[in-house]
């Protein structure tokens, strides 16, 4: 009976598959042509992320307003997007070798520095807000990682994007500056003998020392990762598919306002970007345009920007668009606090 059963049901796919075939093949090179991904990636305006949902302290004040980052809406390139870009001029298009800075690198690639670059600004955040506020920030470890290889280095050396530096020459790297004294230390065209972990497991690569800007280099770029204790304790909440180092002002704004008593918001809708470094400085970001409009789509009362190279941008659009929304333009951690401040005034 089972049998019967299958095979009238297997008789009547075949037979439907041998009456629609020309259907079924338009649909599936329909979709193919419509999703198969392009080698080339989109940016268009994005949207706002309430950062009080992402940053948790034990013991966190709480606020009236909120601060928030600004975000870009990015998409890897299909027929339909390739289109699209072309005639609105809010999409921007960029080959896989612009985005990525190499030809050779994929979404893995792009992927990793966007985690690693929301790690990084995390942890100055998180160092800039605990001094700033008093609260005690312990560094346990420091490891570092490959965060962008030069072309020639990739063709002599097993060494990519996301490798664990364990040791160069012997010594163990803790800080950026032990990888860069054991290169300043050699002469032009010697090599460097660097101890790399990738998937748990070691391997040892030669690096040859060349020079630019007076300095000696092997043409890898390293970033940090750190463990470290904070009293209170604070811990993060975003997804995988939030990533990237634009948020650090933010982040650092809305911790330490968790760790203080005042309401550095005012109650107010606070939107903004720019990096942070361990010592508070702000630096420029890409795409602000796209998180500008993503600001006023948005309705925020503020919108901060890193004065350097983006406040421009940022004025030029103002002027021409008219946003309603107040732009206040820092160089500093410190600045941002002491335009907050004017705010409640």
């Amino acid at each position: 009976m089972i049998k019967r059963v299958f095979k009238k049901f297997f008789d009547e796919l075949i037979y439907t598959l041998k009456d629609s075939y020309r259907e079924i093949i338009f649909c599936l090179c329909f979709v193919v042509l419509f999703t198969y991904p392009l080698p080339f990636y989109i940016l268009t305006s994005g949207g706002t992320l309430n950062v009080e949902n992402k940053v948790i302290i034990d013991g966190e004040y709480s606020s009236e307003g909120s601060f928030n980052l600004a975000y870009v809406n990015q998409m890897r390139g299909t027929l339909p997007t390739y289109i699209i870009a072309k005639f609105n001029k809010d999409w921007t298009m960029y080959t896989m070798e612009e985005y990525t800075g190499s030809k050779d690198e994929g979404s893995d690639v792009v992927d990793f520095r966007d985690e690693i670059e929301l790690l990084d600004s995390q942890q100055m955040a998180v160092k800039v807000a605990y001094d700033k506020a008093g609260k005690s920030f312990i560094v346990k470890e420091n490891y570092y990682y490959v965060y962008w290889v030069e072309e020639d280095v990739k063709k002599s050396a097993d060494i990519k994007t996301g490798d664990k530096i364990i040791s160069i020459n012997g010594k163990k790297v803790t800080t950026k500056e032990d990888y860069t004294d054991e290169t300043s230390k050699t002469e032009l065209g010697d090599t460097v003998s660097v101890v790399l972990e990738r998937n748990g497991k070691e391997h040892t690569v030669k690096l040859k020392v060349y020079e630019l800007d007076n300095r000696h280099i092997t043409g890898v770029v390293l970033t940090p990762k750190m463990t470290y204790e904070t009293d209170p304790k604070i811990k993060f909440k975003f997804k995988e598919s939030e990533g990237g180092s634009s948020g650090g002002l933010m982040l650092s704004l809305s911790i330490y306002n968790k760790l203080i008593e005042e309401d550095i918001t005012h109650g107010l809708k606070i939107v903004g970007t720019g990096t942070i470094d361990a010592s508070g400085n702000v630096g420029p970001i890409g795409g602000v345009k796209y998180k500008l409009k993503g600001a006023v789509k948005d309705k925020a009362d503020v919108f901060i920007v890193p004065r350097s190279i983006n406040y421009d941008e940022v004025k030029e659009i103002m002027d021409k668009k008219h946003y309603n929304i107040k732009i206040i333009a820092v160089d500093t951690f410190e600045e941002a606090l002491e335009e907050l401040e004017k705010l409640g005034d």
